[in-house]
């Protein structure tokens, strides 16, 4: 049986001729990305799929002589992610493709592969995709589904700044130096998995932390921080079973064993991931990588197709009929 990877690249591979346009379509109304079915505004009857000389190839008309010989016509896309954009089909599932795959998305390499004809598009469908994976993680934690701890899960805690950085401490400062919010980091290790919470905190306090611990994490779950006095008086007075590691003088506990470098390593990822993108210039890019990030270990990388399968569905429920 084919793979959903399979199939997608079998649709957007080759030339771009009419049968493929409209089998690609086709198969974006299954998926219900496109409407299968659209109403005419004037007789409120079904339109009819019609080829077009347009970047899709197909039409929606109605011709019905209630209109006195006016044509009512729509674009497939409408009511979809892809209205209102200029760019094929062809080159929205390519992008949606590597998107997913978390390949490197150089805008120099997708100009060169044909994907768009500017870094303005390119820029404006990845603010799309992530705004799609920020209103699924945002929807799972309206749900209350998106809490850590339990049994068999133990979570670390830690926090860090997204300043931009300077190569060999040459150059100009940017605004992200002046900027005095951090990134307040819960990571939830199971096993092999590993699910991230991340909330961008005006300062590194109690009164803008514990909130946070008591909110996402559950109570009695294993936690591990370093030794920042709130953390080592308030954790375990709020259900919490608290082991901690002092960072000046041993990396690991000697007595317990307990240390934070699985969420060490996880921040150094994490920022690699949003620098390369370059969403690191104002909070609100920030926040919407930061999110993506929490996309990616809580609905992605548990779906049954992978990313891609999850985007998809996302992308379905972004866009309701």
């Amino acid at each position: 049986m084919m793979t959903l990877h399979t199939k997608v690249l079998s649709l957007i591979d080759g030339r771009q001729t009419f049968k493929k346009r409209k089998k690609l379509i086709e198969w974006l109304m299954k998926k219900e990305l496109l409407q299968g079915k659209m109403k005419c505004k004037l007789c409120k009857k079904r339109m009819k799929l019609e080829k077009h000389s347009n970047v899709d190839g197909l039409q929606w008309k109605c011709r019905r002589k209630k209109h006195r010989g006016k044509t009512t016509k729509k674009s497939v896309r409408s009511l979809s992610l892809f209205q209102r954009s200029k760019l094929s089909l062809f080159s929205w599932m390519k992008y949606i493709y590597r998107f997913s795959q978390g390949l490197q998305l150089r805008q120099i390499d997708l100009l060169q592969d044909g994907v768009a004809g500017s870094s303005r598009t390119l820029s404006k469908i990845s603010l799309k995709l992530r705004k799609v994976c920020k209103s699924a993680i945002k929807r799972r934690e309206r749900r209350g589904k998106q809490r850590l701890g339990g049994p068999n899960e133990f979570v670390m805690l830690d926090e860090s700044n997204f300043y931009h950085k300077r190569k060999y401490g040459r150059g100009r400062f940017g605004p992200t130096w002046r900027r005095r919010k951090c990134v307040f980091g819960m990571l939830g290790i199971r096993g092999k998995r590993r699910r991230p919470i991340l909330r961008l905190v005006k300062q590194r306090s109690r009164r803008h932390l514990i909130p946070l611990v008591t909110k996402y994490v559950r109570q009695g779950t294993t936690v591990i921080t370093d030794m920042w006095r709130a953390y080592t008086t308030v954790i375990a007075e709020s259900g919490f079973v608290h082991f901690s590691v002092n960072h000046s003088r041993s990396f690991v506990n000697p007595d317990t064993g307990a240390h934070t470098q699985n969420i060490e390593r996880a921040w150094s990822t994490y920022k690699s991931q949003v620098w390369r993108l370059r969403g690191n210039r104002t909070v609100k890019t920030l926040k919407s990588h930061l999110a993506f990030i929490e996309w990616t270990h809580w609905l992605a990388n548990e779906h049954k197709d992978g990313p891609l399968g999850r985007l998809l569905h996302d992308i379905r429920h972004f866009c309701k009929f």
